[in-house]
């Protein structure tokens, strides 16, 4: 790891008043969670439009389930890794605003943070297509470890809290992610390729008005020219260091 570079992103970050960090599937997979567009990740072997959409999901439910079950396994298995851990750290002392986080597995949550907004959703609840009662996740994915589709006492479809192709985000989650990139002063990109509309045009956003950006990628995105410090790094690895060194 370039120790310069973390010295600089240290630096970079006690200089800033608010910080929010955009987080990916790349913060979660040095817990085990698989992230879904590399060469092993879960759209390798799976059309997304035919499992993880919602005219999919309609379709052929029992399809997303049988899908869904294994990562929902595997999420329940997960730990919170080094990386969440530092950001909750930057979030005790003052520094970290909010989180604002394109996965579902709430591993931030359990590092201990407090501001964190899911945009594509949770699995620790469901809610009904038909007449939209809400309920918590457990019992419908035990049935569902049981070879039975959750249903409703309506008769409809239970869809996990999960933002699927086709459905629009949460409106009011995204104006809160929205107001806090409009408040802070230093964008941290860690775990993302920034791919996903519209998550991916929050830091440009803040760059607009004039906030400072650290992306925290192995790969690249987008946005590589245009931040004041790229680290190929391992979050895991990168982000306690940054951390540590406040």
């Amino acid at each position: 790891m370039d120790r310069h570079a973390i010295d600089r992103a240290t630096e970079i970050v006690r200089a800033a008043r608010r910080v929010v960090a955009l987080t990916g599937a790349g913060i979660s997979r040095p817990s085990g969670i698989p992230d879904f567009r590399s060469a092993g990740g879960l759209w390798a072997h799976d059309d997304p439009m035919a499992v993880a959409s919602l005219a999919g999901f309609r379709a052929d439910p029992r399809r997303f389930y049988n899908w869904v079950q294994p990562l929902i396994d595997t999420i329940e298995l997960a730990s919170p890794n080094p990386a969440h851990l530092a950001l909750a750290q930057l979030e005790r002392v003052g520094r970290l605003t909010a989180v604002i986080t394109q996965n579902i597995d709430g591993l931030h949550q359990r590092a201990g943070s407090q501001v964190v907004y899911e945009l594509h959703g949770h699995m620790r609840s469901a809610t009904c297509l038909d007449c939209e009662h809400q309920a918590p996740a457990q019992p419908l994915i035990a049935q569902v470890r049981q070879g039975t589709i959750p249903r409703c006492a309506c008769g409809g479809l239970f869809k996990p809290d999960v933002v699927l192709f086709g459905e629009m985000l949460p409106r009011g989650l995204f104006w809160l992610a929205q107001r806090a990139i409009e408040q802070c002063d230093l964008v941290l990109v860690a775990g993302t390729a920034l791919e996903v509309a519209p998550v991916c045009e929050l830091p440009l956003a803040a760059l607009r008005r004039g906030a400072r950006l650290i992306i925290v990628n192995q790969g690249a995105t987008y946005l590589d020219a245009c931040a004041d410090l790229v680290l190929h790094a391992d979050v895991a690895e990168a982000l306690p260091a940054i951390a540590d060194s406040r």
